[in-house]
């Protein structure tokens, strides 16, 4: 019986680093399309614009953490086009292939950067942000590494942090289950998928890890299609 009450500990395959490219590319085209249809990555679009009205800026410098094949990033690139918002994007990952693949689909994108890197690494003086997007990555790590994770977010930004992530839940995994024999065509992102979902979160998940950051503000939001909107800002900026 599957239980939902705590997180699944489960290791998921993506996070093996000797994946071919080939491999990696086509669960990342599995994984973006299946954002596309469900309107996944819309929420950070919509947190952003948000962010965007509160806190006007001539130029934004965006980083997103674990950016896999930089589809969020492309995506926030053709937004703030479309708006005349002017940004410097980064996108940080760990994986040296969806780094590559990233840059490959990127290369007409001349406000994009890619660096093989781990956030934790980073020090304020070497990158500094003012928005610090998160989707999809939270849930890939323990509860004391999310904790780690969120200190060393709010070092690095000068607004805020969205988080973009997945609700721990029953539905949405039957749904995934369902969904994933459609459209989805490899076996390792059905598979990677329904673990992703028992890695999720709950609200009061993001209230604690809130805990950590008690100098910002938060805001937890449940959003269609079963995903979580966590949004930290630094107050009087």
């Amino acid at each position: 019986m599957i239980r939902f009450k705590a997180r699944s500990t489960e290791k998921e395959f993506m996070d093996d680093l000797s994946l071919d490219k080939d491999q990696i590319k086509a669960i990342l085209k599995d994984i973006r399309l299946t954002n596309k249809w469900l309107g996944g990555n819309n929420i950070t679009i919509r947190a952003l614009d948000r962010i965007f009205k509160e806190h006007p800026r001539e130029k934004y410098t965006i980083l997103d953490i674990g950016c896999g094949d930089g589809s969020m990033l492309r995506e926030v690139a053709d937004h703030c086009n479309k708006k005349n918002i002017h940004t410097q994007l980064i996108g940080l990952d760990l994986n040296e292939k969806s780094i590559n693949i990233a840059r490959e689909y990127s290369h007409s994108y001349g406000n994009i950067e890619y660096r093989i890197k781990d956030v934790l690494s980073l020090e304020p003086e070497e990158l500094q942000c003012d928005i610090l997007l998160c989707t999809l990555t939270l849930h890939h790590f323990s509860e004391e590494q999310i904790h780690t994770f969120v200190k060393k977010f709010a070092l690095l930004t000068n607004i805020g942090i969205i988080v973009n992530d997945l609700d721990r839940n029953k539905i949405g995994f039957v749904l995934f289950k369902l969904l994933s024999q459609v459209f989805m065509k490899t076996s390792i992102a059905k598979h990677d998928g329904l673990i992703s979902i028992k890695s999720g979160f709950t609200s009061k998940d993001f209230r604690r890890f809130s805990r950590t950051v008690p100098a910002m503000d938060h805001k937890v939001m449940w959003r269609w299609a079963f995903r979580y909107e966590w949004v930290l800002t630094h107050p009087n900026t």
